[in-house]
């Protein structure tokens, strides 16, 4: 890796104009700008890939609806062009020094294979914000960890080495559009690929998922769908009787065991 690693922003979307515009006038804003940003066009009717043209963004159109899908491509476009592959969704609005967090860490840590980080809803009440930050998405990251032993990767907010996706990226179930692509992403991953979460590397994003109970709900369900799909590689006692690798390295634990915020798509 170059000293200054090469980062690409990958941002799925599919008829999210209005977000796209704010999310990538953030990133206009970075005090550490992308090398490149990628929207990846999951069938919009909108403005979506007009807007992301105006902002200087690479458009990849993805015919394939699903976020899985949609992200998967965007990643694969990114490998020619990145050292890191850095992750939004089209309402993720990053605070000016997210770029900046990312690349710091990384040249920090040669270990450090994937970074993830907390989220902060905006746009809906303070109970759903507060609950969506602490219950849904500070509970995701509790069990998940709990249960395989790293932490969750939030697909609006995280980064990964190149080398991590180019080893995963066929065994994923990167077709479907059923699953979170997140947490099927985190369920592929080990504690050799050095899975660090940040809380402090907080992500502002729409209270969309948890305004309704149906939304929530559809949204909770998916996470069964997630683990069936990939089971039985997602089986804690699996991970646990994994033979260790060689060039494992040592899980990053947090200072404490708060919850703070999420996954996403």
């Amino acid at each position: 890796m170059p000293l200054v690693p090469r980062i690409v922003v990958v941002i799925p979307c599919r008829d999210d104009a209005d977000f796209l515009e704010e999310c990538l006038a953030a990133l206009d804003a970075q005090t550490h700008a992308a090398d490149q940003v990628i929207v990846v066009d999951n069938g919009s009717a909108d403005a979506s890939a007009d807007v992301a043209r105006r902002h200087g963004a690479v458009v990849v159109t993805e015919p394939v609806i699903g976020i899985w899908p949609a992200a998967a491509r965007g990643y694969d476009e990114a490998m020619g062009e990145a050292d890191i592959i850095a992750r939004l969704d089209a309402d993720s609005r990053p605070h000016p020094d997210w770029i900046a967090r990312l690349v710091r860490a990384f040249v920090a840590d040669p270990s450090l294979g994937v970074l993830t980080g907390s989220a902060e809803f905006y746009g809906g009440s303070p109970l759903q914000n507060y609950l969506g930050e602490r219950w849904y998405i500070g509970g995701g990251h509790y069990w998940i960890k709990k249960w395989l032993g790293i932490p969750l990767v939030f697909g609006s907010n995280f980064a990964m080495r190149t080398g991590v996706w180019e080893r995963v990226r066929e065994q994923v179930d990167r077709g479907n559009d059923r699953i979170h692509d997140d947490l099927d992403l985190t369920i592929r991953l080990r504690a050799s690929d050095g899975v660090r979460y940040d809380p402090q590397l907080r992500m502002p994003v729409s209270a969309r998922p948890v305004q309704t109970l149906s939304g929530l709900s559809r949204r909770i369900a998916k996470v069964a769908t997630t683990f069936a799909v990939s089971w039985p590689e997602g089986a804690a006692w699996r991970r646990r009787e994994a033979p260790a690798e060689a060039d494992a390295v040592p899980n990053w634990e947090p200072e404490s065991d708060e919850w703070a915020p999420r996954y996403g798509g």
